[in-house]
């Protein structure tokens, strides 16, 4: 059977023609190097040109990446070896190193050396440590020499290919060839090392249009390739896939199986000739430099070939051979997460095919590898052969005994006991099977799932998946797609009744089969079921749970990795990534345990499992409880006193929040809490929120709109003492404690809004603010202050004045009861001189000369004064009324002596000292 090679083309750059290529180990990033000069480094991730080097005008043969300098090292005709960093572009050094065209380049994996190769048929060692001095010279070739390559598995041995048509075999620190390989009939191009641990194997190929493998041990031609119409250019063993890539002047690249030598596929990008060839390891891509430009392919799958048992058994494929390793092996060691785990590891074998999956059944008892269009079953204790057959794909069902393979896209076998029981051809056709169960096949047009024992069809989707992963219980399922992933729960019942009934079944089989749970827009790599759990690694390597709709990610993977399984009595998950390193995240049990508990609405196993889980998971686990709309078993469950507190808020639980608030006081909190008691018509807790919380303004509503007076009385006070003199004056105000009010005007410096206040309400008062208005006017303008009229020294100037002190004290006598405000009229509408005359105190508005003045509530009353009184137009009782205006205004200025020369003209109205819009507001 063929090797399953999946050829994806991630990279086509067009380009003058490319005479080498190299990929970087770590970056995404293919190096080209040009006929024209010049090197291109491209992204073949994002399929842009992101760095660029004018090398010389003369062609770049070879160049090579070197990640541990971040250097590009390049060799051209003009007979230059040039460094660049390829970080900041600049150039590092160059040099002339050969008296000839430089054909190849080869960087030690290890030490600070390069090998360089020329048409002066010479091959010399550089030392970059040692101010690139060439160390040794190797002389043997009597042509070109074309390539050289480092031996993988020797890194102090190397060999060379040379148009005198042999390829040599050297050692660093001898001048002479250890042994020469020939064999080829005419020049050879290139070469390449088998980088397998099994095979002491190497690759040649040459204008004679063979492609020939060596064994450099015994130095003897194994095998001779056939096929190329043109002379070989290129040859390449892949470091990670058992296959060996050649090129030619042909314009095709040929696969072939590196152990049967068959040729697998030939691909043909019609770029015209073939030039060179590159692989790296730890990858399966592939580069090609072309006449006309460059392309990079992907080949098969990167997702190593391991499993693991539920016991904690790891096997692994590495290449051929099959390996294992035991979690319980690793004791007292302190495992860290994302640490690689210390495996001791056992070989178990070779296989007699190149695994490309490997897969336990569920009870761990066998193992299944899969590759080359051929399947095997081998025990997992032993790797004995079990069983065996050709498919393109296996898959085990949730019964440990049974399993299914596809041998085509319209075949698909099913066997029990590793016997065959049905063979049965789907109506939508089998791009891919899925195990799990039920049996899962992927059409062009959907997912189809059939019933194990009976292939009926038990429902059709219209969905193109990527991998199905079933739970355990097999109540859910989740289905990945390319963009996204779907829950989808199974109802085993429903299926039963309507294949009973025959009720229910259309052509795409039992539409109550299935029920949407949830779709999440996430792209899922690998994933797994714990109970009602999905843990899965996404694209952008995050490994994270879904449960109830929620995500919680558990860690930032720093490495593309994959799902192996979870220890329950470890509470760890174990990962593997492509360099068959494993690593571990701690997982616990008792919270995906809980988590599934409520997802089932089990409460009651569920509080038998909350006592096991650690008090610093409890609160991921209230918040999970929160999402499903638990919030008061959230409340129960939350070690956070935050999340605690807004639970309690939620829902309302006053005594809880007021408990929590005074266990951590903050300002935000009271608030919160003295909004909900409001809403509640809790006034009395409402008011010792605000109180806690300092809201005055909040206290001031409360207070106002409730008619408290001990509240506004204590909320006055309060407010003085934290000079929120705005919110004092208003309480005081209320109360109608007019004194007050003027004294936190006179404490708080506002002079003229305190000689207006007392003017209104408090006359008696107008002499004490007007002199220390005058003061404080004073330290800042003198002049000004001088201007201010004292009612005892202008007396003509404040009419009614006195009377408005007469009516003042009646004001202060005639205080009623709050009983009495029914029929009493409103401040608005009382003459309080009216009144004073009506009771008999001394003067009326006759006397007054004009109107009667209004004046402040008594302190009594808590009712506001709605309208300013207006000022009293009358003249000193000793004088009398004139009937002229004139003459009153004569009579006004009678007194007053004004200065020619203080008329105002350096006072400053505009200047920061006088008191503007907000100054007038308060604080």
């Amino acid at each position: 059977m063929p090797l399953r090679l999946d050829v994806k083309r991630k990279l086509s750059a067009r380009s003058d023609r490319v005479k080498g290529v190299d990929l970087h180990p770590s970056e995404p990033w293919m190096l080209v190097s040009l006929y024209n000069g010049n090197l291109h480094v491209w992204n073949y991730e994002s399929q842009t040109l992101v760095k660029s080097f004018e090398v010389c005008d003369l062609p770049v043969r070879t160049a090579r990446f070197v990640a541990r300098k971040n250097w590009v090292i390049s060799g051209s005709d003009d007979m230059c070896i040039r460094v660049f960093n390829y970080n900041t572009l600049e150039r590092v050094n160059s040099f002339e190193a050969h008296s000839d065209y430089i054909r190849s380049i080869a960087v030690h994996p290890t030490q600070p050396f390069i090998l360089t190769s020329s048409d002066d048929m010479l091959i010399k060692l550089w030392d970059w440590e040692n101010k690139w001095q060439c160390t040794q010279v190797f002389e043997g070739h009597t042509h070109y020499v074309m390539q050289i390559v480092f031996n993988p598995k020797d890194n102090n041995t190397f060999a060379s290919a040379s148009l005198d048509r042999t390829v040599k075999v050297w050692q660093l620190g001898s001048g002479a060839p250890n042994f020469t390989l020939e064999g080829h009939e005419k020049g050879v191009n290139c070469v390449d090392y088998y980088s397998g641990g099994d095979k002491p194997y190497l690759v040649s190929g040459a204008d004679d249009r063979f492609v020939k493998i060596w064994d450099y041990q015994n130095k003897t031609c194994v095998q001779t390739l056939e096929g190329h119409a043109q002379n070989i250019s290129c040859v390449a063993y892949h470091p990670e896939l058992p296959i060996i890539l050649t090129g030619s002047e042909d314009g095709t690249v040929r696969i072939w199986h590196a152990n049967t030598y068959r040729l697998e596929t030939t691909l043909n990008y019609g770029l015209e000739r073939v030039w060179a060839i590159a692989s790296q390891k730890g990858s399966n891509n592939v580069a090609f430099g072309y006449d006309e430009g460059s392309i990079l392919i992907k080949l098969g799958r990167e997702e190593p070939a391991m499993s693991m048992d539920t016991g904690g058994k790891i096997m692994w494929a590495k290449h051929s051979e099959i390996q294992q390793a035991n979690l319980k092996a690793i004791t007292d060691v302190e495992v860290k997460d994302g640490e690689r785990l210390p495996l001791g590891v056992k070989d178990m074998g070779s296989c007699e095919i190149y695994p490309q999956t490997i897969s336990h059944n569920p009870n761990g008892r066998f193992v299944v590898v899969c590759g080359d269009g051929e399947y095997i079953i081998y025990t997992a204790m032993a790797l004995r052969n079990k069983s065996y057959g050709s498919a393109l794909e296996f898959v085990w069902s949730h019964d440990s005994s049974e399993y299914a393979t596809r041998e085509s896209s319209t075949s698909i076998r099913l066997f029990k006991n590793f016997k065959e029981r049905k063979h049965f051809k789907p109506d939508f056709g089998a791009e891919g099977i899925y195990g799990g169960h039920l049996l899962g096949v992927k059409s062009n047009s959907g997912l189809a799932f059939y019933d194990w024992e009976n292939n009926e069809l038990i429902r059709r989707i219209e969905i193109l998946p990527k991998n199905v992963f079933w739970a355990e219980t097999g109540e859910l399922v989740c289905i990945a797609t390319e963009e996204s992933f779907f829950i989808l729960k199974y109802n085993p019942d429903a299926v039963t009744k309507a294949q009973e009934d025959n009720e229910g079944v259309t052509e795409d089989g039992i539409e109550e089969a299935f029920e949407v749970v949830g779709e999440t827009e996430d792209i899922v790599k690998t994933g797994m079921w714990v109970g009602d759990c999905f843990i899965y690694t996404n694209s952008v390597n995050r490994l994270n749970y879904y449960v109830g709709g929620e995500i919680v990610t558990i860690s930032h993977l720093d490495r593309v990795m994959y799902i192996l399984g979870y220890i329950a009595k470890d509470d760890r998950l174990y990962l593997g990534d492509k360099e068959l390193n494993v690593g571990s995240y701690s997982l616990l049990l008792s919270v995906l345990e809980y988590q599934t508990a409520v997802m089932r609405r089990d409460f009651e196993t569920a509080d038998k499992v909350l006592p096991t889980v650690p008090k610093d998971q409890r609160t991921r686990v209230a918040h999970f409880l929160e999402k499903q709309g638990f919030k008061s078993q959230a409340l129960a469950v939350s070690c956070d006193p935050e999340h605690k507190f807004e639970l309690a808020i939620q829902l309302g639980e006053l005594k809880t929040a007021y408990q929590l608030a005074q266990e951590n006081e903050t300002e935000t909190k009271w608030k919160q809490l003295a909004d909900m008691a409001t809403g509640k018509c809790e006034f009395r807790l409402a008011q010792d929120c605000l109180h806690r919380a300092q809201d005055f303004g909040g206290l001031l509503l409360l207070a106002s709109c409730s008619g408290d007076k001990d509240m506004v009385t204590k909320l006055a006070d309060t407010a003085a003492q934290a000079e929120k003199n705005n919110i004092a004056f208003m309480a005081f105000f209320l109360q109608g404690k007019t004194t007050e009010c003027l004294d936190l005007l006179l404490k708080s410096g506002r002079f003229p809004e305190a000689a207006f206040f007392a003017r209104t309400y408090l006359p008696s008062r107008v002499h004490e603010v007007v002199q220390g208005w005058k003061e404080s006017l004073g330290q800042m303008n003198q002049k000004a202050a001088d201007s201010l009229a004292d009612p005892t020294q202008y007396e003509n100037l404040f009419v009614g004045l006195k009377e408005a002190i007469e009516a003042e004290k009646f004001h202060k006598q005639s205080a009623h009861p709050a009983s009495a405000y029914p029929t009493i009229p409103s401040t608005a509408e009382r003459n309080i001189i009216e009144e004073m005359r009506a009771a008999g105190g001394g003067g009326g508005p006759e006397a007054a000369g004009g109107a009667p003045e209004e004046t402040a509530p008594s302190e009594e009353s808590a009712t506001p004064t709605t309208n300013p009184p207006k000022d009293v137009q009358s003249a000193p009782a000793q004088q009398q009324v004139p009937d002229d205006p004139d003459k009153d205004f004569d009579l006004d200025f009678d007194n007053l002596d004004i200065e020619d020369d203080n008329g105002g003209d350096d006072l400053d109205f505009d200047g920061d000292d006088l008191l503007d819009d907000d100054d007038l507001l308060g604080d």
